[in-house]
C-alpha cells in the first residue's frame, strides 16, 4: 500500500477519498485553490498545498502545479475524484511519466473509452449491447449521411465524439433538419472539445438510464457490483440515484454485468469504472463509460457492503481484487440525493455563507459532504455542497427514510434544493419506479406552471 498520496479534487469527494486513506493508514496531500483554503478536507489532510487562484483553469486544472505539489510533497500517487481530471489521458500519462501511480485506468484506456466513436467499437466486440447508430464517424457525403438516418429511423441523435455531460448532443426528427444539425454539432465539437468528429445513434423516445458498476485489476480480473438507477435527471445532469434498480429482470443484469465485465478484461481495465446505459422495453443500449469513481458510488457502496474508493487504491497499488464475482451478494435499497446550493425550482445557483448546518442521523442513513456550518460555499464550482443516502430492506423502506432524512436536514444562509427532493420523494411515478430520464423535466414544468397560475 502506499505511504503518501495526494488528493487532486476537491469537495465532498476529496474528504471521501481522504477518509478511506485514513482508515488505510495512508498519509494524505489536499491540494487546493485559494478559494478552499478552509475546506474540512483541507485542515484534515497530513499535508496541504495551494495550487492556484479560485478559478478552476488556474489549480485544479493546472496540471504543472498538481505535479509540482506531488513532488514537493514526496507523494506515491495521485486520486483524481471525479469531474476535473480525472478522465483526461493527458493528466494520467504526465503523473505516471512523472513518477506516480494514477489511482485509475491506464492512459490508454482513458483515451479509448473517452472517445465515444473507440468506446463503442470497443464494446460491439465485446458482445456488449450498443444503440443502433453509424460505425464510428459520421460520412462527409450529405446523401450519405441522409441514407444513414433513413436507414436508422428517425428520430435519431447526432453526438460528438468528444463529449460529455450533455454537452454536443443534438436530436432531429426530420430529414429537413439533418444536415443543419449536423453542421452545427460538428462546430460546436469543435470549439467545445477540439474535436469535430460527430456520429449518429438512434434516439429512444422515452428510455431509462441504469448504469453497471465493474471493477478490475490489473491481473486480469473484474467483477460488476450490481447497477444503479439514474434516470431522475435535469439537462442530463443526475438529481436523484438509486441501487438495484426497480423492476429490471435480476437475470438480464446478471447477463450485461457479466459482459461488461468480460469487456473490462479484454481491453485491460484497471480501477472503478460504470458503464453507461440507455435501458428501454427490456433491452439496454450502451451510451458510454466513466473511467473514474462516480458521485452516486455510495449507494452500490450501501447494496454490496463494499468499499470503492478504498478497492480503488488497493488495485492501484498493484493488489488483487479481494472479491470474486460469487462473493458479491446484493441486499436491500439505497437511494442518494444530490444536495446543491441552489435555488430549488429555479436552479438558480445559490453560493454564500452557510450560517447553521445540521445533518439527519439515524439507522440507514449517510451524509457525504465537505460543508460545515460559517462555511463560504464558492461561487466558482459545482453548485453540490453534499449527498444525502438512505438505505433499507427495501424500497419503500429507504425512501421512508429519505423523507425523515430530509426533514431533519437544515441549511441555513443559502437556499437548497432539499424541498424538490422532499416533492419528488412523494411523487406518485416516482414511488412507482422506472420512471424515465425525460420524467423530471416534465415533472418541473408541471410545477412551475402552477406556480405561474
Amino acid at each position: 500500500m502506499f505511504q503518501k498520496i495526494l488528493i487532486a479534487n476537491r469537495g465532498e469527494i476529496a474528504l471521501r477519498v481522504l477518509r478511506a486513506c485514513r482508515e488505510l493508514g495512508v498519509k494524505t496531500v489536499a491540494v487546493h485553490s485559494e478559494a478552499d483554503t478552509e475546506a474540512k478536507y483541507v485542515k484534515l489532510a497530513d499535508e496541504s498545498v495551494c495550487i492556484g487562484p479560485a478559478p478552476s483553469a488556474q489549480s485544479y486544472l493546472n496540471v504543472p502545479a498538481i505535479i509540482s505539489a506531488a513532488e514537493v510533497t514526496d507523494s506515491e500517487a495521485i486520486h483524481p475524484g471525479y469531474g476535473f481530471l480525472s478522465e483526461n489521458a493527458d493528466f494520467a500519462e504526465r503523473v505516471e511519466q512523472s513518477g506516480f501511480v494514477f489511482i485509475g485506468p491506464k492512459p490508454e484506456t482513458i483515451r479509448l473509452m473517452g472517445d465515444k466513436v473507440s468506446a463503442k467499437n470497443a464494446m460491439k466486440e465485446a458482445g456488449v449491447p450498443c444503440v443502433p447508430g453509424s460505425d464510428g464517424a459520421m460520412p462527409e457525403d450529405p446523401k450519405a449521411i441522409v441514407a444513414l438516418a433513413k436507414q436508422i429511423g428517425y428520430p435519431v441523435i447526432v453526438k460528438a465524439a468528444g463529449g460529455g455531460g450533455g454537452r454536443g448532443m443534438r436530436v432531429v426528427h426530420t430529414e429537413a433538419a439533418l444536415l443543419n444539425a449536423v453542421a452545427t454539432t460538428q462546430a460546436e465539437a469543435q470549439a467545445a472539445f477540439g474535436n469535430p468528429v460527430v456520429y449518429m445513434e438512434k434516439y429512444l423516445e422515452n428510455p431509462r438510464h441504469v448504469e453497471i458498476q465493474i471493477m478490475a485489476d490489473e491481473h486480469g480480473n473484474a467483477v460488476y457490483l450490481g447497477e444503479r438507477d439514474c434516470s431522475m435527471q435535469r439537462r442530463h445532469q443526475k438529481v436523484i440515484e438509486e441501487a438495484p434498480a426497480p423492476g429490471i429482470d435480476r437475470k438480464l443484469i446478471a447477463l450485461i454485468g457479466e459482459r461488461c465485465a468480460k469487456a473490462c478484461r479484454k481491453i485491460g481495465y484497471r480501477g472503478a469504472g460504470t458503464f453507461e446505459f440507455l435501458y428501454e422495453r427490456g433491452e439496454f443500449f450502451f451510451i458510454e463509460m466513466n473511467t473514474r469513481v462516480q458521485v452516486e458510488h455510495p449507494v452500490t457502496e450501501f447494496i454490496t457492503g463494499i468499499d470503492i474508493v478504498q478497492t480503488q487504491l488497493r488495485v492501484a497499488a498493484g493488489e488483487k481484487l479481494p472479491i470474486k464475482q460469487r462473493d458479491i451478494q446484493f441486499r436491500g435499497h439505497a437511494i442518494e440525493c444530490r444536495i446543491n446550493a441552489e435555488d430549488p425550482f429555479k436552479f438558480t445557483p445559490s453560493p454564500g455563507r452557510i450560517t447553521s448546518w445540521h445533518t439527519p442521523g439515524g439507522p440507514g442513513v449517510r451524509v457525504d459532504s465537505h460543508v460545515y456550518a460559517d462555511y463560504m460555499v464558492p461561487p466558482h464550482y459545482d453548485s453540490m455542497i453534499g449527498k444525502l443516502i438512505t438505505f433499507g430492506d427495501t424500497r419503500e423502506q429507504a425512501i421512508r427514510r429519505m423523507r425523515i432524512a430530509l426533514s431533519e436536514m437544515v441549511v441555513g444562509g443559502i437556499k437548497t434544493n432539499v424541498p424538490l427532493h422532499q416533492a419528488l420523494m412523494l411523487d406518485a411515478q416516482f414511488l412507482k419506479g422506472g420512471v424515465s430520464i425525460h420524467y423530471l423535466e416534465e415533472r418541473l414544468a408541471d410545477i412551475n406552471e402552477v406556480k405561474v397560475d
